[in-house]
């Protein structure tokens, strides 16, 4: 009876241990839609923020203390989002790489804001995001308002002259891509011969199709993302049209081609150059693929973010979230996709976006010069 007595004494200490010294790691977070329509970027995003945090464990953690990594689904819902984040907020979690689409990141800020959380979107590209002078946000990735302006480039010197239509989804992201693009059309010289919205998680396209039949349009941008692009795409081609289906960087997962099937061949859209075939990424890729994963998309965006994070929470001596930001505008950043800097709003300087055009094996691929 004594020595069970000890056993269990000696097992109780043994758990108090543990549990002392996970309490000293060092909790961060990754947010974004690990369910529901836009789950395959939540993937990315969790794929991303796994990897980064095994690497910065392995290279000695931050500050002499582990990470320990809490996965958050918002599904792509704001009020999901902005629980989230008053959740996060709560368990005084310093830092987030969060969140995917600009609907969530935007009011999730706020409640990071309050609750002093630093915050590094890897994939929110709404200039809105970080133009409203709140002191936590930055991403790692570029600007509607610059991915908008080559979409139009693109259009304006290979679609001169032909019947262009711009479609949006209604979402902070969508109709922001789509007024971008409309906007830098425009300023071009290039009226749209239809505008015309529809709803996120629509299924039937063919009223909107019949239009574009109508209208002889020759290529249709579509502000909004890849489950419902790929939807048009296939209606469009049940009714024989043969028109250039172009959109953001939300196109950027295989998943489209799963929905488009080869009818997707063609299909351009705008995206950062492919971090996987940078130089800075080629061990971490070669990690991913031993794994069996695919880093594509914002994989390594969100990896990126986790880096940017670690190595400024180091160079500051803390995890305090308004230290780490001050370091993280005021340092330049070694990161998986290239060295990184920002301006006092939390953008990167280091804006680069090019074209991509879908194939008929389920693969994209740049076109060189971004419009050629």
């Amino acid at each position: 009876m004594k020595s069970l007595k000890l056993i269990g004494l000696a097992f109780g200490a043994s758990i108090a241990l543990s549990s002392a010294a996970f309490a000293q790691d060092v909790t961060v977070a990754v947010a974004g839609p690990m369910t529901g329509g836009e789950s395959a970027f939540g993937r990315q995003m969790k794929n991303g923020a796994d990897m980064a945090v095994a690497d910065i464990n392995a290279a000695g953690g931050v500050n002499g203390k582990k990470l320990a990594l809490s996965v958050e689904d918002d599904a792509c819902d704001p009020k999901q989002a902005r629980s989230i984040a008053e959740k996060i907020a709560g368990a005084k979690i310093p830092f987030v790489a969060g969140h995917y689409c600009s609907s969530s990141s935007i009011p999730a800020s706020e409640a990071y804001a309050d609750g002093n959380v630093l915050q590094i979107t890897p994939a929110s590209t709404n200039p809105l995001f970080t133009e409203r002078k709140l002191w936590n946000v930055a991403r790692v990735c570029g600007r509607d308002d610059q991915q908008g302006l080559i979409a139009a480039q693109y259009i304006a010197k290979n679609f001169k002259g032909k019947n262009i239509a711009i479609l949006n989804d209604k979402t902070t992201y969508g109709k922001g891509l789509a007024d971008e693009t409309k906007k830098a059309l425009n300023k071009a010289g290039i009226t749209e011969k239809m505008y015309e919205s529809y709803n996120k998680g629509d299924k039937d396209f063919n009223a909107i199709v019949s239009r574009l039949k109508r209208d002889n349009i020759d290529l249709v941008y579509v502000g909004g993302y890849h489950q419902e692009s790929g939807l048009i795409l296939r209606q469009m081609r049940d009714q024989g049209l043969k028109t250039v289906l172009m959109a953001g960087d939300a196109l950027a997962d295989k998943e489209y081609a799963s929905i488009t099937g080869p009818a997707g061949e063609g299909t351009l859209f705008t995206f950062g150059p492919d971090p996987r075939n940078k130089p800075t990424a080629k061990k971490i890729v070669e990690a991913f693929k031993a794994k069996n994963i695919d880093p594509e998309g914002y994989t390594l965006y969100t990896y990126a973010a986790m880096q940017v994070w670690s190595q400024a929470a180091k160079k500051a001596g803390t995890t305090d979230a308004k230290k780490v930001m001050a370091a993280i505008k005021a340092g330049k950043w070694d990161t998986v996709i290239g060295p990184i800097e920002y301006d006092a709003k939390g953008d990167i300087k280091q804006i680069d976006y090019v074209v991509y055009k879908w194939d008929a094996k389920g693969g994209y691929a740049e076109i060189v010069g971004g419009g050629t």
